[in-house]
């Protein structure tokens, strides 16, 4: 016992640090460091995001208990969520809401009845970037040159509680079309920006470009 109290007296401040920051990244915010490609061109492999998590729900810290509902996903938002379905943490864009009907034609969408508006942006070796035009949310999305089985799915209407999601590199995404409508229980947060991007491909130094970026 007095081994204990001697280690807390020489480290108290060192142990309600950690204690404190522990908290915070659990109820206020966090970083998370994207794994794949799931949402190129937008976020990179690397990618270190700050993710808002008082964005949708104040919640008890360490639990997806939610004492106060601040506010519900928008269409647009680029959300991180722990799936049951997929068993995994993972970060995508909303593409419908309660209440919206979706569906997907040759990685076109149309919501509510109306197709989407497209812009060509650029050409790759085995895909193409475009501009959507998601209800005013402007954004790129990356299409391969040989569309995908993800590439179209018939109407969806999305029922309360639920969000249908996709990362913006639809042909090499496993989201709603591959786990399911999305829980909002299942909610961490709002990606906001990026805060470091490390260069797999270049001995993991910083993409100087890629520092406290804003994602759209």
């Amino acid at each position: 016992m007095k081994s204990l109290f001697k280690f807390w007296k020489n480290n108290r401040s060192l142990i309600v640090f950690i204690a404190l920051m522990s908290v915070f990244r659990s109820a206020v915010a966090d970083w998370y460091e994207v794994p794949t490609g799931s949402m190129q061109p937008t976020i990179q492999e690397g990618d270190r995001i700050l993710t808002d998590k008082m964005a949708y729900d104040l919640r008890i810290p360490f639990t997806h208990i939610s004492l106060l509902k601040l506010n519900d996903p928008k269409t647009g938002d680029i959300i991180v969520f722990d799936s049951q379905a997929a068993d995994n943490r993972l970060i995508k864009r909303v593409i419908g809401v309660p209440g919206d009907s979706v569906a997907l034609e040759n990685n076109e969408l149309i919501i509510n009845g109306k197709k989407l508006t497209y812009a060509y942006q650029q050409s790759n070796t085995d895909s193409f970037d475009k501009i959507e035009d998601l209800n005013g949310h402007k954004h790129s999305i990356r299409v391969a040159h040989s569309p995908s089985r993800l590439s179209g799915f018939a109407e969806v209407i999305i029922p309360d509680g639920y969000y249908l999601a996709m990362g913006d590199n639809r042909d090499n995404s496993a989201d709603s079309r591959v786990i399911g409508l999305i829980p909002r229980q299942e909610l961490l947060g709002k990606a906001n920006r990026v805060i470091v991007s490390l260069d797999y491909d270049d001995y993991y130094l910083p993409r100087k470009d890629r520092i406290l970026k804003v994602l759209n």
